[in-house]
């Protein structure tokens, strides 16, 4: 039985995660009910409630279309157009990578430093600047991406949840960010070009590469970032940095910190263990 073809809720999710689930998807169900939730207009609790509401014809074709796609691979993120990031609801497509819980150690170190300007480097859909001007309203926060497509994302959201006047995102590298900042946020593309082809269709097949490759070691745009902050760099000037990195990276990127300019290095896991966050002071 097909999603379009199932009579009930609970049999169009039946059938929906089995597809899934053959596609390889690593939550199946999960994806199924977010998927039915946006073709019905229900909320996912009200499955479990009622498995025996007929779905309409017009619910059951959007459902299906919906499904095909997350078969092929299309996150659900961009499938949906929207993912939660903190406390915040972000507008997401091609344009930027979909946040990750990983990233939310970079918002932690904001709350922790208390500073008044940041500046995000590589902002993508602008979760990282956003969910900073939503639980730190005193700070100030510059937020830019060297894609014009991702910085014009970043801005909607911003507009969409009422912080443009507290979030100015420019598109350019780092050098385009004027003044002074008490901290540097970035999470920067860090993946190496021999992993390209260990990373699940759903992100190398519909996530931005420019986001997510950074040459044979992953770390040539971190380098680059750290030698335009660094004294002398065409960058502005930071108190500290927090630059989020891959599994393995940080201890390298914690000697390019050093060598930028910032002797007081720390490094902080992320929620599963993996050395994620450097953290470099003047």
């Amino acid at each position: 039985m097909t999603p379009a073809a199932a009579a009930t809720v609970g049999e169009a999710l039946a059938a929906a995660t089995d597809a899934i689930a053959a596609s390889g998807s690593a939550s199946p169900r999960l994806d199924a009910e977010l998927l039915l939730a946006a073709a019905t207009g229900s909320r996912r609790e009200s499955f479990a409630t009622e498995p025996e509401r007929c779905l309409d014809g017009p619910e059951a074709r959007a459902f299906g279309a919906l499904v095909r796609r997350r078969v092929g691979h299309e996150p659900v993120a961009y499938i949906l157009g929207h993912r939660g990031f903190r406390r915040i609801e972000l507008r997401t497509d091609a344009r930027a990578l979909i946040p990750r819980p990983e990233t939310e150690e970079l918002v932690d170190l904001a709350l922790e430093l208390e500073p008044e300007r940041v500046l995000d480097i590589g902002t993508g859909s602008g979760a990282v600047a956003l969910a900073v001007a939503d639980e730190l309203p005193g700070a100030e926060i510059v937020a830019v991406d060297v894609s014009a497509a991702a910085a014009a994302l970043a801005r909607e959201n911003a507009a969409m949840l009422g912080l443009a006047d507290r979030v100015r995102v420019v598109d350019g590298p780092v050098a385009s960010a004027e003044g002074e900042f008490d901290l540097a946020l970035a999470n920067l593309p860090y993946v190496r070009e021999d992993e390209r082809g260990s990373l699940p269709p759903d992100v190398v097949d519909h996530e931005p590469h420019a986001a997510l490759f950074a040459g044979t070691d992953g770390l040539g745009v971190i380098r680059d970032v750290l030698v335009a902050l660094a004294p002398g760099g065409a960058g502005p000037r930071c108190a500290a940095v927090g630059l989020e990195v891959g599994a393995g990276q940080a201890r390298e990127v914690a000697g390019l910190v050093g060598a930028a300019g910032y002797p007081a290095v720390s490094i902080r896991p992320d929620l599963a263990g993996i050395e994620r966050v450097v953290v470099g002071r003047r």
